[in-house]
Parts: structure tokens; sequence; C-alpha cells
């Protein structure tokens, strides 16, 4: 493996890493091969939303993720590279997408033809056919009209140009609040602008030709187990940090026990808003920054109860939009049909439903865990284009997949970007556009990199 460092730099930095998401883990992946890290986790396990639960089913163990799922070799370049460095073994996925609304009174599935049609009232429902109109006139249009999106939301856009009340609720928002985990209502606030052109990007404004999705072999836990085996001694779990201070030559932590770490440099890996809570003494523009970006805060439940998938088995798909409501997009719940997504051999139906908008069967539980996810609207947006100028001010520097679309790429984007600021090491691979998801701004290089 080829790390360079390209300062030139002698010294060994002591850097703590707060946080063991894919951005703490690959910040301190790369910082340790030329400083000495330290990474703290709250938790008692590493790896945030990268979450492989491993259970017995009556045909054996199963290991399954609940978190971070699925990625792709074209949109998600970096991690793509990491994989292969690591020799982490990856397997195709399947994807494709389902509504079911009102308990199962309208059901649709987008994966094929025969799905679109798999409630056979569909073919005459003018409620279908309407949003089949706006769809194919949406995915024809919104790219072209990007150049004038810049300052609206994603609400706004679609008012302006006439877009249907069934193709915002049974098909976009639907659609995205099962992307980004979000709820469906807030997905109207996304900027127009950074919405279509992540789907655009991302190949789901097209009908045919989109990328081929791919999910680690044994589970998330696997590429983990590989990205940690370097400062594997130096990670320590269930150990909160209560409090960032900041002075010229050092910076202090203070962990839940009231115990003092001292560093040189701290990358803060956490969502914006903890990280905000942790410093001691944030500037203005910290405060600013960080505390423009919002969370949300969801139930992820590994289950085996069917009745929370669409109604009708032929319109069951990887990933299926849910609501009790027969109008609107109230208390919606995304189930992922991990059998669909995973190589799970021949292991009994398995789902992880987000949010479930009715409890499953508490008897086919197997796990429940809480993830947050960011919520992006106009103030995200104007705060992503200035975070990177927190960067290094008072020895503290910032990474999270919060700097980007909130994906494994993003988060992936701003731990090695922070890495090779701050250390002066380049990762050992090049992709193009390596840090296009995230806004990377140079950096005034610090005379002690020099040293």
């Amino acid at each position: 493996m080829d790390i360079t460092n390209h300062s030139g730099s002698s010294k060994r930095l002591r850097v703590a890493i707060i946080g063991s998401g894919i951005s703490g883990l690959s910040a301190a992946w790369l910082l340790s091969q030329r400083h000495d890290v330290t990474v703290f986790e709250a938790s008692d396990r590493i790896g945030g939303h990268s979450n492989t639960v491993e259970f017995e089913s009556s045909l054996g163990p199963v290991a399954v993720d609940t978190g971070f799922i699925v990625y792709n070799e074209v949109t998600y370049p970096n991690l793509t590279a990491l994989f292969r460095t690591l020799e982490v073994p990856t397997a195709a996925s399947s994807m494709s997408f389902a509504v079911s609304v009102g308990n199962g009174a309208y059901e649709y599935s987008g994966g094929t033809g025969l799905g679109l049609f798999a409630q056979r009232s569909n073919l005459v429902s003018p409620r279908f056919w309407s949003m089949i109109r706006d769809l194919l006139r949406f995915y024809r249009n919104a790219p072209k009209d990007l150049a004038i999106m810049g300052g609206i939301s994603l609400d706004d856009y679609l008012a302006r140009n006439g877009y249907g009340r069934a193709f915002r609720e049974d098909h976009l928002y639907p659609m995205a609040a099962a992307i980004w985990s979000t709820p469906a209502m807030e997905v109207g606030r996304y900027p127009a602008a950074s919405f279509v052109r992540f789907c655009c990007n991302h190949g789901l404004l097209a009908l045919r030709d989109r990328p081929i999705w791919r999910t680690v072999s044994g589970g998330s836990r696997e590429y983990v187990k590989r990205i940690t085996k370097p400062y594997a001694d130096r990670i320590r779990l269930s150990t909160p940090i209560k409090s960032v201070r900041r002075s010229e030559n050092s910076v202090e932590l203070i962990d839940g026990s009231g115990i003092c770490h001292v560093f040189d440099d701290v990358v803060i890996a956490t969502h914006a808003d903890q990280a905000l809570r942790m410093l001691a003494d944030p500037s203005a523009d910290e405060s600013r920054i960080l505390g423009a970006f919002q969370y949300s805060r969801n139930e992820a439940v590994l289950h085996s109860d069917m009745s929370l998938m669409p109604k009708r088995r032929a319109a069951w798909s990887s990933w299926n939009y849910l609501t009790n409501a027969a109008n609107g997009p109230a208390q919606p719940s995304i189930t992922y049909w991990m059998n669909r997504l995973q190589p799970l051999g021949q292991a009994p139906e398995t789902f992880v439903t987000l949010n479930p908008c009715r409890a499953p069967r508490e008897e086919l539980v197997i796990r429940r865990e809480i993830y947050e996810h960011p919520i992006f609207d106009m103030a995200t947006d104007r705060a992503q284009k200035e975070i990177w100028s927190l960067q290094g001010q008072r020895r503290t520097w910032f990474c999270g997949a919060h700097f980007g679309s909130g994906f494994h790429e993003d988060g992936l984007q701003a731990g090695l970007a922070v890495a090779e600021d701050l250390g002066g090491l380049r990762r050992p691979w090049q992709v193009e556009q390596e840090s296009a998801r995230i806004v990377r701004q140079p950096l005034p290089v610090r005379e002690r990199a020099l040293a």
C-alpha cells in the first residue's frame, strides 16, 4: 500500500478521532499510516451505520445489515477503491422500489412492467396515470431545468411547473424518503438543484441503464474489520466525549468519566449537532455553520413479519414505502427486503423496517436499532458551502456524511480529505473527481506541517 506524505513532514502527530462511522474510520485509517491516532466511540460497537446483525434462524446463522446496505461502482468511486484496497468481498444486489398506500388499497412496483400493474385496477386508475405522466415529464425536464433551480426548494419547483399531487405523494417523495431515510413530508424542503443533481448522478431519472448495485458479502462488518486493523488497539469503545477544549498548542478531550485526554489535533467525525455540543467554546462561525444541520431520529427494526410488506406479493420490491393513510404521506415506513438486497442464501424472509407504520409481531422482531439521518434544506445547502472553512481552526477538524448527500461515499470523501489536509498524506488510489460530493476548499499550509 503506497501512502504518500506530500508535506514532507517528519513530525508524528497525536490525533484524536471522535466517532467511528465511515468518516471517522477512514480518517483514522489514512492518518494511522504516519501518525498516532486514537478513536473514541460513545457506543459499545464501532461502525456507525455499518451495523451487521447476526442471528440464528431455523436454517442456521444469518448476518444482515441494518444501516449501510448497498453501493455502486459508478457513484461511489472512493468506496469502490477502498474495498478493492482492503480486499473486501462484495456481491451483486438487486434494486427495485414499491409503494403501498392505505394498507394496500393502492400499490405498484417500479421494478418491472408487471409490477406497475400488480394491482390490476391501476390500468384504469386516473390517479395512477397522472403519476406516470408527471413521472415521465419530470425525468425528461428536471435535468434541463437545473440552471434555473438555484435558491428554490423542491416543493417550489414542483408547484411552479404544475406537477400533481399523485406524482409527489405516490412516487417522488416516497422514493426520496426511502433513499434518504427521512420523513416524506420533509422532502419538499430539499434544495431543488441538489436533489435533481443527485438523482441525475445516480441514474434515478433514467428508465434504463441504471447503475448496478452491490453489497458487502457477509455484511458491512467485513470492511469494518479490515479498515480498523492498523489501529484496532487504539479504539476506545463506550467512551463518550463530553467536552473539547482547544488551546494554541493542544486539544483537551474530557470523556464521560471526567478523564482528560491531550492531543495535537482532533477530528470530530460525528453528526454536526453532536460536534457543536462537544465544543467548550465554539466560535461564531462554528455555531452558525454546524447549527444549520438538523437530523431525523429513525427506528430500524430487523424482523420477519411479512405484514410490513406490500399486500400483493407481485409488488414486493427491494425497497418498499408503506403508509396506513389513504391520502398523503402520514406515518410512512420503509421496509427493506433483505433477501433481495443481500446474499442471505436459504434464510427465511428477513426485513428491516424504518419507522414501522404499524407494530410488527413482537415474536418476529430480531433487533431494534436507532439511527439519525441528516435533513437537507436550503439552510444546510448554504452551510455545506462554508463548512470546509472551519477545518484546522484551533486544531479542530470536522467530517461526516452531512458534508455531502448523507451517504457512505460522502462520509468517506470527507474523512479522507480531512486526513490528507491534516496529515499531509494521500489516499493510495486515484479516481476522477475524488471529492466531488463535498465542497472541499484549499487550506493554507500550516507551519508545523512542514516542520
